[in-house]
């Protein structure tokens, strides 16, 4: 079982569980839920959990379509049909939102340290294809894309607004035009530069819903802003939708929210009605990382696995989530399908529908009633499997690694990325924004 009180005790004593939500007619049954048209911010203010989707550039990774490294989307265009697949998968198991797969598509980071993909096919066409692909099955399950912008490389090299401004806007042109339901500006390290994301897409596109979500843990962002006062910067920017993704896993984004929510509430905010929260966190097991979270960890990227949460703890946090007060919930590197499934089941009644992912599959082990070992039998049951303390098979196995503790990176040599280049890349991404505006 994943515990709630080891790595997140205040929040285990502190969460408040809000007013019941109220389930649509027909709660829990297969099948769409609303029409084409939905609108986020009215469905988390009546109390349904908007549920996103899970990892993209680590699974693709592993299934052989995406490079670690770079970890660049240039699939969406040389294998389209794997990046539907998974988009197909997510949404059968339950996701609301389809997330383009755009994650580091902006021109600075496709030329990166000798990548390739910004010369073969360039940003724009990347993103288009990530676009069409999300859009796609967006539609055919009644749900939501999203168009995703990131942090880009050029921020660390020159810490110039309107340079970081002017790539950021680049990644935005091709949003504008295929009309998605709302925006995404997320993994960002320092809390300036998400500021400077969402004010970019607010200024280019004015009417769309904005959710921002920083990189960060319970210690606060990479230039010491801690988490709380990240949320209120957040919150100033006048994004509806605000959090964290990436780097930490469950239980240490659970605490990171919760050190949010109560920023929040010192500035008079609530979070199930004037701003809401969100996460979507790893799917490993955190607790021994350092301020950058799991990339410190020696295993990462290759050997993450024996971190790898269960769908039962993922139930676990989706709930303490959810009765905290937040309202979007999904997942990043390494969750996979079952585990947004798990999030969609525990949520089921609050949600409304049961996900169509969930036809082979019954809550809490209840399938192997039907399993023909009698001790198999006897573990049919939610006290069983959310009580399991899993065991790694290795004898000479860690419960703890050694950060590689980088910390602070505001200003480190080290993190330069390769800042001849980029003059001229800023001045292309300038060019391109004003292009987009024309």
């Amino acid at each position: 079982m994943m515990s709630m009180r080891s790595a997140t005790g205040s929040i285990a004593r502190s969460a408040l569980r809000p007013g019941a939500a109220r389930p649509l007619a027909g709660a829990a049954s297969s099948g769409k839920r609303f029409g084409s048209s939905r609108n986020i911010i009215e469905e988390m203010k009546k109390g349904y959990p908007i549920i996103g989707d899970g990892g993209f550039v680590f699974e693709l990774e592993k299934r052989g379509f995406v490079k670690a490294g770079p970890w660049t989307p240039e699939s969406t265009v040389e294998y389209p049909g794997a990046v539907k697949q998974l988009h197909y998968e997510y949404a059968r198991a339950g996701a609301d939102v389809m997330q383009t797969f755009t994650f580091y598509a902006s021109e600075d980071k496709l030329k990166n340290r000798g990548n390739e993909a910004a010369a073969k096919y360039g940003a724009k066409k990347i993103n288009e294809a990530a676009c069409d692909l999300a859009k796609d099955v967006a539609g055919e399950f009644g749900g939501l894309c999203a168009g995703g912008i990131c942090q880009t490389p050029i921020y660390l090299s020159t810490r110039d607004e309107q340079q970081v401004k002017a790539m950021l806007g680049a990644q935005c042109e091709v949003f504008m035009e295929n009309n998605v339901d709302f925006m995404i500006a997320e993994y960002f390290e320092h809390a300036e530069e998400a500021k400077w994301a969402v004010e970019t897409v607010q200024k280019l596109m004015p009417n769309e819903v904005v959710a921002v979500n920083m990189c960060i843990g319970p210690e606060g962002d990479m230039h010491g802003m801690p988490t709380a006062e990240c949320a209120k910067v957040l919150a100033g920017t006048g994004a509806q939708i605000i959090g964290v993704n990436c780097h930490f896993g469950p239980n240490e984004t659970l605490e990171a929210c919760y050190q949010m929510k109560r920023g929040l509430e010192q500035i008079g905010l609530d979070i199930t009605k004037d701003v809401f929260l969100m996460a979507q966190p790893v799917i490993y097991h955190t607790p021994d990382a350092g301020p950058q979270g799991f990339i410190d960890l020696p295993e990462f990227p290759f050997g993450l696995e024996p971190r790898v949460a269960t769908r039962w703890e993922i139930q676990n946090w989706a709930r303490a989530s959810y009765d905290m007060g937040m309202r979007y919930i999904g997942g990043c590197c390494g969750f996979l399908p079952y585990h947004i499934r798990a999030i969609a089941e525990e949520l089921e009644v609050e949600r409304g529908v049961k996900a169509p992912g969930s036809e082979k599959h019954e809550k809490w082990g209840k399938g192997l009633e039907m399993h023909t070992k009698p001790w198999v039998r006897a573990r049919a049951n939610k006290e069983h499997w959310s009580n399991l303390r899993p065991s790694s098979g290795r004898p000479y196995s860690g419960a703890m690694s050694k950060s590689d503790q980088w910390g602070v990176t505001a200003g480190h040599e080290g993190l330069t990325q390769q800042a001849d280049r980029f003059e001229s890349m800023a001045d292309e991404a300038m060019a391109a924004a004003k292009q987009a505006r024309v």
